[in-house]
């Protein structure tokens, strides 16, 4: 069976491998390397770097729609897709005669489309999991078959939460892959769902519950964060965990601000403790750390953002 991989994030990476490992990958397509970072360096994707460190050969079209020829060449017999990053024509869909094959990262039909770790998190979810589908033309609709649940904790962020649901799906496709090898498998046609949109960076409403800010914190955390101002200060925030608070002062007022309590912040039920923090332009550092430089006090106050 010759397997053709498509992905492009980290989280790709222990799929990617795992089935190289049980099987052989026998080329890898990903997304262009793109600059990033403040100087622009041109830098390959995570999927392309861990390829080419097992050898395997590399294909990066611009556009795949338009230069499908590469992938053809391959003659590959199946190909499996993880965040890979374009939309699959029915062309591509054809070339594989054991089909192409989806590792999502949602228990789908919930969360289809681009950012469904981050989604569920912000969302309040207390479960997610992995669902290995058949890719059609349709966006995340395919039959499903298999998948895997686990649970999202109050510790969890979309950075945690990613590289467990990352092991969790490298397990899942190569138990998929043996099954569609030996031809021994049912799919299931999934029910309606919903599609999320990506995240952006966010200004964080302290109106809203503890439990909503914590989970948006925690959700766009490490990227593209949520964040707050007082005055010239912007915090990103990286960490915020619920607190219990009956102190009758508005939201966003800081009622801790030390070395000892580090930052809490009333909400509009109850309050947040956020633990780490990122001011704009510095260094991550735990809030205890930030509050011992006395830049903020007790009383003080967060802008509101404009709605």
């Amino acid at each position: 069976m010759k397997i053709l991989f498509a992905g492009t994030p980290e989280f790709a990476v222990e799929p990617m491998k795992k089935i190289h490992e049980t099987f052989g990958v026998a080329a890898v397509l990903t997304q262009p390397d793109r600059p990033q970072g403040r100087k622009n360096i041109l830098t390959p994707s995570p999927v392309k770097e861990a390829a080419l460190s097992f050898g395997i050969p590399v294909l990066q079209p611009e556009k795949l729609k338009l230069d499908v020829g590469p992938v053809r060449d391959v003659h590959a017999d199946l190909m499996v897709t993880c965040a890979y990053g374009q939309i699959l024509t029915q062309e591509v869909l054809d070339l594989f005669p054991l089909g192409v094959w989806n590792i999502h990262a949602s228990l789908l039909p919930a969360y289809r489309g681009a950012a469904p770790i981050p989604r569920a998190i912000i969302n309040g979810e207390r479960e997610t999991g992995v669902t290995i589908m058949k890719t059609e033309l349709g966006l995340d609709t395919g039959d499903m078959l298999l998948s895997e649940r686990t649970p999202i904790d109050d510790s969890d962020t979309c950075g945690t939460l990613e590289r467990r649901l990352s092991h969790i799906s490298s397990d899942l496709i190569v138990k998929a892959l043996w099954d569609i090898k030996n031809g021994a498998y049912v799919l299931k046609k999934q029910g309606e769902g919903f599609t999320c949109k990506k995240v952006e960076r966010t200004e964080v409403d302290f109106s809203k519950s503890a439990r909503e800010v914590s989970c948006l914190v925690r959700g766009l955390s490490p990227s593209p964060v949520a964040y707050a101002r007082m005055g010239e200060l912007t915090l990103n925030f990286l960490f915020a965990a619920e607190l219990p608070c009956d102190e009758n002062v508005p939201c966003g007022t800081v009622l801790a601000a030390s070395p000892k309590e580090g930052l809490i912040i009333k909400c509009g039920e109850g309050a947040v403790s956020i633990t780490e923090l990122q001011p704009a332009g510095g260094k991550k550092m735990s809030a205890r750390d930030f509050c011992n430089g006395r830049k903020l006090s007790k009383g003080d106050r967060f802008d509101q953002p404009v709605l």
